[in-house]
């Protein structure tokens, strides 16, 4: 069945350390572009070994989704993603943890819904499955299974938020990040604070930022026009990333949140803007993966640099709010695992049926063909009217093992009818 070729295997936060995050996430979408690769031309679990994959890396976690093969094994997306990486295979399979078939559905499920998240019900957790998604399709590499435990997550994301309170308590790693700042500097209120990156995170540090009343706020893109748009809509002071230096030297608090693949705070500019600071301190808060910020910077005087792994420290109040909601959750998480399922098996009952309709066309044909070699010549309405019959004849006989099949999936049935639907038809 299906549903035992689904498979997860991945590392988050709580099993590796964030420098081995960094590696196995480095080269994700090559690694996916080879599976592709290798899985064109397969037809059926015989074939190659991996089918469909999908990758989902966020601060948090790097994880594989695949359809196996007939022939594969979980060892093999192990090797793929340490050599993704560049790490021993052996290594990677300490550090990760591994879901199969249904476990694996309700692992996305959960995640979507930010129940495995550092910082509970995180909201950013929802946006980053569903660009997984698309990227994966955009890439060929998530065929109709993959889409359907992905579609399956953001449902169960999207419920969690609308149906429970599991978001609502300001509790995200963008929050979080604040908080460290603020529990270093005291308030943060008349603290100058430049965010880098204007993505999806680093709005939503700017939204936290202005909750907390903060007056004095600078943004760094790596397009100036963003970061002037962005300034301009809350008259927040704007640089460029050629400015970083001056943006560093006026800052007290620097939050990096952009998606670059290497560090843009190098400890050389860090060094430099220390000397000139005259004791002051400068909280650094790097919540990217990879880090935007060189982590031997924690070593200059002066300096407090906090990235994704020291943020688990530091949640907020409203933490325990969402606690209360787990039960909700996990009932909407159940309630899409077992849709899931109805949805795989009617994927699977699909092809039986056609296979019967094709069978049994097949016959008509030659049935019919042969009653009109033996009736001689007949004109082209009689002819017609018999392609007719034929068809209704067929139609009907097909209709009631049709239904039924459908039934069984809706009944949870189908592994007692479909083996005799293939026995009873020869297919």
């Amino acid at each position: 069945m299906l549903i035992h070729r689904i498979v997860c295997v991945g590392v988050n936060h709580r099993t590796a350390p964030l420098e081995h995050r960094e590696k196995l996430a480095a080269n994700l979408p090559a690694l996916c572009e080879q599976v592709r690769d290798r899985a064109n031309g397969a037809v059926d679990g015989n074939g190659a070994s991996i089918h469909e994959v999908a990758a989902l890396s966020t601060c948090n976690r790097v994880e594989l989704y695949a359809l196996l093969g007939g022939r594969a094994e979980r060892a093999e997306l192990i090797s793929f993603l340490a050599g993704a990486g560049g790490m021993d295979a052996r290594d990677v399979a300490e550090l990760t943890y591994q879901h199969i078939g249904s476990e694996a559905v309700r692992h996305l499920c959960r995640v979507a819904s930010g129940m495995d998240s550092m910082v509970l019900g995180e909201p950013q957790i929802l946006g980053q499955v569903t660009e997984a998604l698309k990227e994966a399709q955009s890439q060929h590499t998530a065929g109709p299974v993959l889409t359907r435990v992905f579609r399956s997550a953001v449902r169960a994301g999207r419920r969690a938020r609308s149906e429970t309170s599991i978001a609502t308590n300001p509790a995200s790693m963008s929050s979080v990040a604040v908080t460290a700042a603020r529990n270093v500097l005291g308030s943060l209120r008349d603290r100058r604070v430049l965010v880098i990156g204007l993505g999806e995170i680093g709005l939503i540090t700017l939204k936290a930022l202005r909750a907390r009343q903060v007056q004095e706020i600078a943004v760094v893109n790596r397009t100036r026009v963003r970061a002037e748009e962005v300034s301009a809509r809350w008259g927040f002071r704007a640089y460029s990333m050629d400015e970083l230096e001056a943006a560093m030297d006026w800052a007290d608090v620097v939050i990096s949140a952009t998606r670059c693949p290497y560090v843009i705070v190098d400890a050389s500019v860090v060094r430099s803007v220390v000397a000139r600071r005259g004791g002051r301190p400068l909280v650094c808060v790097d919540i990217a993966v990879p880090r935007d910020i060189d982590p031997s910077v924690r070593e200059l005087p002066g300096v407090h640099l906090f990235d994704a792994d020291d943020l688990g420290g530091h949640l907020d109040e409203g933490l325990a709010a969402r606690r209360e909601q787990i039960p909700s959750v996990e009932r909407i998480v159940d309630e899409e695992v077992s849709s899931f399922g109805t949805e795989l098996r009617e994927l699977e009952v699909e092809p039986l049926i056609e296979h019967m309709r094709r069978q049994a066309e097949a016959i008509r044909r030659q049935e019919l063909e042969s009653a009109l070699e033996l009736m001689g010549e007949i004109d082209p309405a009689t002819r017609e009217r018999l392609q007719a019959l034929s068809r209704s004849i067929v139609n009907k006989l097909l209709r009631e093992p049709t239904l039924r099949l459908k039934r069984s999936v809706q009944e949870d049935h189908w592994d007692e009818h479909a083996p005799a639907i293939r026995s009873l038809f020869g297919l």
